[in-house]
């Protein structure tokens, strides 16, 4: 597991990261820690969490994942690395959610007592807030940094423009930035390429990708589009499932990934391990974000890390988005 630098700080992460959406809901409290051991025993000592999680989100369960998490961290939390996120809805009032300083400075004060910490490594608005200016945000998020309550600041699901614009705020305030950022990005999502990643990289700002495997729908599981197994996966858990079917379970997408599943199979390599390695293979890349649902599971993910791809697999990784289907632009 090689330990990467995140964008210009002196923060070193491990290449990859756990995510823990899963936890509180699609595995319980004693398989959720068999998944923080094995990862640990690994060496991945990157965690990423969210107060809205577990998924698929409701105000009922929000913060149980970081429960867990906090429990597991007890006594050995210095060894860590830990991400956490706000802005989405975690309770019935009008005030929370959002990115406004009162949600904000809560959000922080209840993740902190979830997690069982004094502090937070990396703290990040989970979306953009376009109910409330980002002066306010970028300020609160200071407020945080000064206090030490957190040590670095990320922001997830931001467009370019709107990390431009946090960015211009900081510099022209003198405020703590954002030092990273959490886009989806796998072999067949790469819009992030068009204007985020040139960003990263200009500015110094390191990038966690999430989703890598797609849902899992590139770990070849599925075969064909008839409705998505019963069991708790990806694509058939509540809203999330709605989600993740939307972005990816059409026939495209499936053709994709079968026609890389034939090219890698005489190679001896699984579509799992290369599109991860794929996406740690990128310029300016931090870390993946992988999760699990199970221990066992992690066994293939994290052995991406010693997977190389040659010139003829990438260009074949490559054709799997280029040759998607590009929506029209509306006409005006």
């Amino acid at each position: 597991m090689k330990t990467v630098r995140m964008g210009r700080t002196g923060l070193k992460v491990s290449e990859i990261c756990l995510g823990t959406m899963t936890f509180a809901y699609q595995c319980d409290e004693k398989t959720s820690f068999s998944i923080m051991n094995k990862a640990h025993e690994h060496g991945v000592y990157f965690i990423d969490t969210a107060d809205v999680y577990p998924v698929p989100p409701s105000v009922e369960t929000a913060g149980r994942t970081e429960e867990i998490v906090g429990r597991w961290l007890k006594g050995q939390r210095d060894r860590f690395v830990l991400a956490t996120k706000c802005r989405m809805k975690v309770g019935p009032g009008a005030n929370d959610e959002g990115l406004s300083r009162r949600h904000i400075l809560k959000a922080c004060d209840d993740s902190l007592r979830r997690l069982q910490t004094d502090y937070i490594d990396l703290y990040q608005p989970h979306s953009f807030d376009a109910e409330t200016p980002i002066e306010e945000t970028m300020r609160a998020l200071d407020d945080l940094v000064s206090q030490g309550k957190v040590r670095y600041l990320g922001c997830s699901n931001f467009p370019a423009w709107r990390v431009a614009l946090a960015l211009g705020v900081s510099a022209a305030e003198g405020l703590a930035r954002f030092d990273c950022v959490q886009p989806r990005y796998n072999l067949l999502f790469r819009d992030i390429e068009a204007e985020l990643l040139p960003l990263c990289r200009d500015q110094g700002i390191g990038v966690i990708a999430y989703n890598p495997l797609a849902g899992g729908f590139l770990t070849g599981r599925y075969q064909t589009l008839e409705a998505p197994p019963a069991d708790q996966t990806r694509f058939s858990i509540g809203k999330t499932g709605e989600l993740y079917r939307e972005r990816y379970w059409q026939q495209a997408q499936l053709e994709g990934v079968q026609e890389l599943q034939r090219f890698l199979q005489p190679r001896g390599k699984s579509i799992l391990q290369v599109a991860i390695a794929w996406v740690l293979a990128q310029p300016g890349m931090t870390s993946a974000i992988v999760g699990a649902s199970k221990p066992e599971q992690l066994d293939a993910s994290l052995a991406s890390v010693n997977v190389a791809l040659d010139a003829e697999e990438m260009e074949m990784c490559n054709r799997a988005w280029y040759h998607l289907p590009r929506p029209m632009a509306p006409r005006v």
